[in-house]
């Protein structure tokens, strides 16, 4: 029975298989498994914080080892056709094992094929693993998600990964990402994406199957004091604080008890893509009971045309985790920090108008604006720039650095390009449906009480005795 084998199906394989297509899957194959090598101490290691690096050995290196593998059969399966049908297989030598070159044949096949498993198992396990790191999400396509990454870094979800929040657990999710990653890949490859990347993320996974894994909603949560530092733009740059009581809340109290407590449920029909104006809003209590309002006080559906979002976290933490400064409220915590000298006049002033001006790119900006600062100090205060030069250029470092932080010419995102909702200072924020103006059909208006969110406490205040009273230390140096 193994002569009958060997004569009518190895001997033909073989003959078969020695042909430029499966000889040339078989370097491929091995040279890319001797690379694997080499670089197998750095995978061993841990994350591979190089995004070229990773491309190589989890992008790369398999596309070449299994395009390798599947040119052996392919070169079989040509020859084949080429022949019109098996070779003879009596006019080949026979194979048995007591034949030591198809010992050997035989042995190296069986070793190679092992190895072939383990480098294929490890490097679909790398491959997958790298897809989901911070690295390959914010480096890879460099330009595109540089602001992303960036806010990322600067975050207090930074030792997140992405794909906590984006994907989130389980199968389906995985597959219908990577699914939607083929066509941003071209994007990307064809420079055909959008800039800026339009928000909010269409069909992103709802926020109770990924937020509320770590931020449970019926948690109840106690008042929250908020120290808010600002600086006039006068010479002396005179500092202050805003003090609120923020009332968290939760289990029907408070702000989370109000809108995502159990048993609400909000619904509301956007008239725009970003989601800032709110023209109609369905509030649903724990007892079942709807009330709807709209800005014209009707107590039907929503307006035609426009479609209805259930609300969940993002809808308030529309940007949890990339976050951009306004340069009035960044130059007020760099300030507070200590990384800008409050002793430099009007530093506040000038290096607010310093930053809203425009910049072809952050090349241009790395140069522009310290020179800019420079200059007005040299020129307007020469005492000043004299005693204090170390303070002049650390300050316009810091600019430089709330600029690259913020502002991104290359993917057109500059001060307020993405909206934050939460608050309601520079962006509508709380006001898209606490404005006053959203009112039912018996004329009760959504509230715009300010206490009905938070208590303020003290308003620009320098040292505001309710910081004193409490024993707190406010933010001010």
């Amino acid at each position: 029975m193994m002569r009958i084998f060997s004569r009518n199906v190895l001997s033909p394989l073989v003959h078969l298989s020695n042909n430029w297509i499966s000889l040339a899957g078989v370097v491929i194959v091995t040279t890319a498994t001797i690379f694997w090598l080499f670089l197998l101490p750095v995978t061993l290691r841990g994350e591979i914080t190089h995004p070229y690096i990773g491309i190589l050995v989890f992008l790369l290196l398999p596309g070449f080892f299994f395009a390798g593998l599947l040119l052996i059969p392919l070169g079989i399966v040509l020859r084949r056709r080429h022949e019109r049908g098996p070779a003879a297989g009596a006019s080949l030598p026979p194979l048995n094992w007591s034949n030591a070159d198809f010992r050997r044949l035989a042995l190296f096949v069986g070793f190679t094929t092992f190895v072939n498993i383990a480098v294929a198992s490890q490097l679909t396990y790398g491959a997958v693993d790298y897809m989901d790191s911070v690295t390959f999400c914010g480096l890879t396509c460099h330009k595109v998600m540089q602001p992303e990454y960036t806010a990322h870094q600067n975050s207090p979800h930074a030792r997140v990964a992405c794909v906590e929040c984006h994907i989130g657990p389980g199968a389906s999710w995985f597959v219908r990402s990577k699914l939607s990653g083929v066509g941003q890949v071209f994007a990307a490859a064809f420079d055909t994406y959008p800039r800026p990347i339009p928000v909010p993320v269409q069909n992103l996974r709802p926020a109770r199957e990924t937020c509320e894994v770590c931020h449970w909603p019926q948690r109840f949560d106690q008042d929250k004091l908020v120290v808010i530092p600002s600086y006039a733009e006068d010479a002396q740059n005179t500092a202050s604080e805003t003090v609120l009581l923020v009332k968290i809340g939760g289990r029907g109290r408070g702000i989370h008890g109000v809108h995502v407590g159990e048993g609400v449920h909000i619904r509301y029909a956007p008239s725009d893509e970003s989601r800032q104006t709110i023209p109609w809003v369905e509030y649903e209590d724990p007892q079942g009971h709807k009330t709807i309002y709209s800005t014209t006080g009707g107590n039907g559906g929503p307006p035609a045309g426009l479609a209805t979002r259930e609300m969940d976290c993002i809808d308030c933490h529309n940007r949890p985790t990339h976050t951009f400064q306004m340069p009035g409220q960044a130059i007020d915590n760099a300030l507070a920090a200590g990384l800008i000298s409050p002793a430099l006049p009007f530093v506040r002033k000038q290096g607010l108008q310093i930053l809203k001006k425009p910049y072809a790119t952050r090349d241009d900006a790395a140069a522009q604006i310290p020179a800019a600062l420079t200059a007005f100090y040299r020129d307007n205060y020469a005492a000043t720039y004299q005693g204090q030069s170390t303070q002049v250029q650390q300050a316009g470092q810091t600019l430089v650095a709330i600029y690259n932080r913020n502002v991104f010419p290359a993917m057109k995102i500059t001060w307020g390009t993405y909206p934050n909702n939460i608050g309601h200072n520079d962006f509508p924020g709380c006001f898209r449906c606490h404005d006053g103006n959203h009112t039912s059909a018996s004329g009760k208006a959504v509230t715009q009480d300010c206490g009905a969110c938070h208590n303020v406490l003290a308003v620009q205040e320098t040292n505001p005795k309710i910081l004193t009273d409490l024993g707190v230390t406010g933010m001010l140096p």
